[in-house]
């Protein structure tokens, strides 16, 4: 029997099911491809947390994030705390969750962020729009970014547009969420995103744009608010009132449309009627902003917190100052006021017409000859020599090494008393009470009221040749009026930080005494004299006044310093190109400017009669001539015939080197009442010397 050649097929597998086919290459790719996939993005998911918490574990603080800040900024105020400027970023005050209005809340998470609080950090639905509009316009349009992604960009990044810096952005934006709740994240957002107009922060929006803290945020003025994070320099009010009011009208729209406020309360919301705040006027403001804040350096050192200024700026004394300036400056002039109140504070400083036109702080930087207002350290020396306002003196020409100086009136009075020569500015009897008491001894008089400016002793010093700043100047009269007591110009009382703790508080250490007090007295009298009688009489404001004028050669300068109640002030007009000005002398417009101003500052002081009856000391001078000081030597500073200042600290036997005979810049600096440090930043004095006047 033949065998059966074909194959018998396979028994059918139990359960009468028939076996899988082998899987295809492309089935095997994809399984394959799921498999590495899963696998790839668990290990990137695992690679992403760790990332993530290893980014949230070298975050700052919930306390430091609050205190960064990206630039520095300095909030000045005035004597009574109103605000005077606010110089870089603005911060304000920092507003905890529980004091934010919901209403704000509302507005800012409706307009940016409508999902806040259902994501972790990043918003799938968002960044996939953000992605689909850039597949369309080919470039970054929407952002997509969260309000967690905006944090995280203001606080640790730039605004780049890179994917890398988005990357970054979102490993950050995981990270501040892992850390800090939903709540904290939301109060460091509203307290730090840019709103415009140098604006950080709900708070220092609220009361720029509308002159009240955050907390009092209504719903017209949030949606404006919140309305400006998309794009601050369009829509800040600042910027563009009617764009801002535009776009908080949308914001309105998209409030009602998720149910944080109704469609009725959306429409019956006008926001024309908002009224915004007016910025404040900072012109001649600036020009006191500018001397005091450089002395921030010195007083605080290495700072860079946002810090607020307490300072001696009185406002309506600024405002009347400024007035007193451009009322009466002559046409094509400059001018310029410091004043002083009688501990050194300054109340008010004009450095020119108009900040705006030209920022040259010529209360401060300018230098220029003082003209008869000079006079004050030769009959502050003479006094010291013995002298008195009722000593007999002669009006007569004279000449001394080849100089021969003659009075404004080109007459000669003869015999009269030293209150007299003082009151009509004898510039003869100037020139010989000099040579008698010896030009080194006024150059150190001078020296020691705190004159910064380099001084030639050669004799038209007498005169007002050496050039002096104003507010040195003013200085010196402070000085005068305290009784001889140095003053030291200050315009810095505290300073703070924006949460009220103290870095700086000033310290009131008393000055020197300058000379004697029968000393301080005499020269009052002729400066009351001076005011009453002579050649000041434009700056009499009906209380006692005591002051001197100061005229240059061709009337290129013109002065009037003077005090009252307890109130220096100083005053200096002319021209920045040293041009002559036509009638300008110190006894018209910088006296009727001084009688302006001060009719203003002393409208609230009781009136002081001056001290001018002092005994003098029981002394005579010796046969050479050389002054012998009554009481301790230790109560003031004094200069020998020489000009030789005698240090307190030191002995007589022991004075300061001496300057030449001949002439030339006297090395003599008695202890300054400011720094020295602080003399050579804020007044210049390492510029050149000028050249002595012929």
């Amino acid at each position: 029997m033949a065998r059966n050649d074909f194959r018998r097929s396979p028994p059918p597998p139990r359960g009468g099911k028939p076996a899988k086919p082998a899987p295809t290459g492309f089935r095997k790719f994809v399984r394959r491809l799921f498999v590495w996939g899963t696998s790839l993005a668990l290990l990137g998911l695992l690679a992403l947390t760790v990332a993530v918490a290893l980014t949230a574990q070298s975050l700052p603080s919930f306390d430091q994030i609050k205190t960064t800040q990206t630039e520095q900024m300095i909030v000045v105020r005035a004597r009574d705390g109103t605000q005077l400027v606010s110089l870089g970023p603005s911060y304000g005050k920092w507003v905890g969750q529980d004091q934010i209005p919901q209403v704000m809340k509302d507005a800012m998470l409706s307009t940016e962020d409508k999902r806040y609080y259902g994501h972790i950090g990043i918003d799938p639905i968002g960044l996939a729009r953000s992605f689909w509009v850039r597949f369309q316009e080919g470039r970054w349009k929407q952002g997509g970014s969260t309000i967690t992604q905006q944090l995280a960009r203001t606080v640790f990044l730039n605004n780049s547009r890179s994917f890398a810096r988005k990357l970054r952005e979102g490993v950050l934006a995981l990270a501040l969420e892992w850390k800090f709740s939903k709540d904290q994240i939301l109060e460091l957002y509203l307290n730090k995103v840019y709103f415009g107009g140098g604006a950080y922060g709900v708070d220092s929006a609220s009361r720029k744009f509308f002159g009240h803290p955050a907390t009092e945020i209504s719903l017209p003025e949030a949606a404006i608010i919140a309305g400006l994070v998309k794009a601050p320099s369009n829509y800040a009010p600042t910027a563009d009132a009617e764009a801002a009011v535009g776009r908080g009208t949308v914001v309105l729209g998209l409030m009602a449309e998720n149910g944080k406020i109704t469609p009725a309360q959306a429409k019956a919301t006008d926001l024309k009627k908002i009224k915004f705040a007016q910025e404040a006027g900072q012109n001649s403001v600036r020009y006191f902003t500018d001397w005091a804040l450089p002395q921030l350096d010195l007083l605080l050192g290495d700072n860079d917190q946002p810090i607020e200024v307490w300072t001696t700026l009185d406002v309506k004394l600024q405002n009347a100052a400024t007035a007193a300036i451009q009322n009466n400056v002559p046409g094509g002039a400059q001018g310029a006021l410091v004043s002083m109140d009688r501990d050194g504070a300054v109340l008010a400083l004009v450095g020119g017409t108009d900040y705006v036109t030209s920022n040259y702080n010529r209360a401060v930087n300018a230098v220029r000859q003082p003209g008869s207002a000079w006079k004050l350290f030769v009959y502050l020396a003479a006094l010291e020599a013995g002298y008195t306002p009722n000593a007999e003196v002669v009006d007569e020409p004279v000449t001394i090494e080849g100089w021969s100086p003659r009075n404004s009136g080109g007459g000669y009075a003869g015999k009269i008393d030293v209150r007299t020569a003082f009151a009509y500015s004898k510039n003869t009897v100037a020139a010989q009470l000099g040579q008698e008491v010896g030009f080194s001894a006024v150059a150190g008089m001078a020296k020691r009221f705190g004159i910064s400016t380099p001084i030639s002793t050669v004799p038209s010093m007498v005169l007002g040749t050496n050039e002096v700043r104003l507010i040195d100047m003013t200085r010196a009269f402070a000085s005068i009026s305290a009784k001889g007591q140095a003053v030291e110009p200050y315009g810095i009382v505290k300073v703070t930080t924006t949460d009220g703790g103290v870095l700086y508080q000033r310290k009131n250490p008393g000055g020197n005494l300058l000379v004697p007090a029968y000393v301080a007295s005499g020269i009052t009298d002729m400066l009351q004299s001076a005011v009453s009688i002579g050649t000041g009489k434009a700056a009499q404001i009906g209380r006692p006044v005591a002051g001197k004028t100061g005229t240059t050669t061709a009337n290129k300068d013109g002065w009037f310093l003077g005090f009252s109640s307890g109130v220096t002030t100083g005053v200096w007009m002319g021209r920045d190109d040293d041009r002559p000005v036509p009638g300008l002398q110190g006894g018209t417009a910088p006296a009727r400017a001084f009688a302006s101003y001060m009719k203003v500052a002393v409208s609230g002081r009781p009136v002081e009669k001056f001290e001018t009856d002092a005994t003098l000391p029981a002394w005579q001078l010796e046969p050479d001539d050389q002054v012998m000081m009554s009481g301790s030597p230790e109560d003031y500073y004094y200069v020998d015939e020489q000009g030789n200042l005698v240090n307190p600290d030191r002995s007589r036997d022991t004075p300061l080197p001496k300057g030449p005979p001949d002439g030339g810049l006297v090395p003599v600096d008695p202890p300054p009442a400011a720094g020295e440090d602080f003399l050579n930043e804020a007044t210049g004095r390492d510029r050149p010397p000028p050249s002595a006047p012929n």
